[in-house]
């Protein structure tokens, strides 16, 4: 998947390089770093703030049935001496059912909180693509590239584009 897209961005690149060699103009390209962009916004932040609640919330509803097993475990090493075989595995049977359930109670709250972060985050990053679309073409850049993309290996800063970008967000709000 990766290679595929260094090899997506080179051949874009070459092409781009060739369509616009033959005019006098150079090519300037720009570089954003976006995920560091959006959470610098300040509807990121809020995002972030969102998020980070429903997380907390989540835990705080795990946490006295993450407590409870501990207990039946606890529970269950030091009965196990005096209890008679059928005892013991109904105590063991009551702990794994236990552990199941709290393990799918998990796994729904996980995707949950990335339902959530994608439902908040969705209009975020549409609004970003128009800001970042429109900075590209008031300062005539030919492409801008995602600095977290696996084919940029360096980029000189001053093609860095992400600061104005959180500016120009922050300012239309």
């Amino acid at each position: 998947m990766r290679l595929n897209k260094a090899i997506v961005l080179l051949m874009a690149a070459a092409l781009l390089g060739w369509g616009l060699g033959a005019q006098d103009q150079p090519v300037t390209i720009g570089v954003i770093d976006v995920q560091q962009a959006l959470v610098s916004t300040e509807g990121g932040k809020k995002v972030k703030e969102e998020l980070e609640r429903k997380v907390r919330a989540a835990e705080s509803q795990l946490q006295p049935k993450i407590q409870r097993l501990q207990e039946m475990q606890k529970e269950l090493q030091e009965m196990q001496p005096v209890l008679s075989k059928e005892a013991l595995q109904k105590k063991q049977f009551d702990l794994v059912e236990q552990k199941s359930q709290l393990e799918n109670e998990g796994q729904g709250l996980e995707q949950q909180l990335k339902l959530d972060q994608a439902r908040l985050m969705q209009p975020l990053l549409e609004k970003f693509a128009k800001i970042i679309d429109e900075i590209g073409r008031e300062k005539g850049l030919a492409l801008i590239l995602d600095r977290q993309d696996p084919g940029i290996l360096f980029s000189r800063e001053t093609l860095d584009i992400t600061d104005l970008a959180v500016a120009e967000f922050n300012k239309k709000g």
